[in-house]
């Protein structure tokens, strides 16, 4: 077996109420804390390991995503760990969210962190542009510098900002029982 196995978000449930299945979100920490489906056991694919799910073999794997594609892009070492069969919930938790069925939602979470980063990113843009215009022409350096490290992140995986936004007090856990 190659691919993963598309399935739906009703057969998902129905296989999930039998107890068939085991959901898996491959989604990193931040995500899975602002939003997750009921039951899916968080472990994300950067840091996914054989070990996890020894006692699940028997059952079938679901793994899944935001939106799917995430997860068909890992099905090979996703496939790896020995489950009876493996599938993923086609659309992600969206189309979960859009058939209607429970998720735990937590505003109070941060956004995630590649959201963080898009927003942060483009208002560094949106200012350097400005003020290139409106005070000096030098400013247009923040947009080429923005932009430039936009391009080392895609090109390479790091994204500096990503790590500076990680360590802001907001994105640290809260140990408050």
């Amino acid at each position: 077996m190659n691919a993963l196995n598309p399935i739906t978000a009703t057969d998902l449930k129905r296989r999930l109420d039998s107890g068939d299945a085991v959901l898996i979100d491959i989604r990193e920490t931040d995500e899975h804390a602002r939003e997750h489906i009921l039951g899916a056991r968080l472990a994300p694919v950067s840091a996914i390991d054989a070990h996890d799910f020894d006692r699940d073999h028997g059952k079938v794997a679901v793994f899944h995503c935001k939106s799917g594609m995430r997860t068909q892009a890992n099905a090979a070492k996703l496939l790896a760990h020995g489950f009876r069969g493996a599938y993923y919930l086609d659309g992600g938790i969206e189309a979960w969210k859009a058939a209607g069925l429970p998720v735990h939602a937590n505003r109070k979470a941060p956004l995630e962190i590649m959201r963080q980063v898009q927003i942060t990113a483009g208002l560094l843009i949106v200012t350097g542009a400005a003020l290139g215009w409106l005070v000096n022409p030098a400013f247009y350096a923040l947009s080429a510098f923005v932009g430039a490290g936009l391009t080392f992140a895609g090109a390479t995986g790091w994204c500096g900002m990503a790590m500076l936004l990680k360590a802001m007090p907001w994105n640290r856990p809260s140990f408050s029982a």
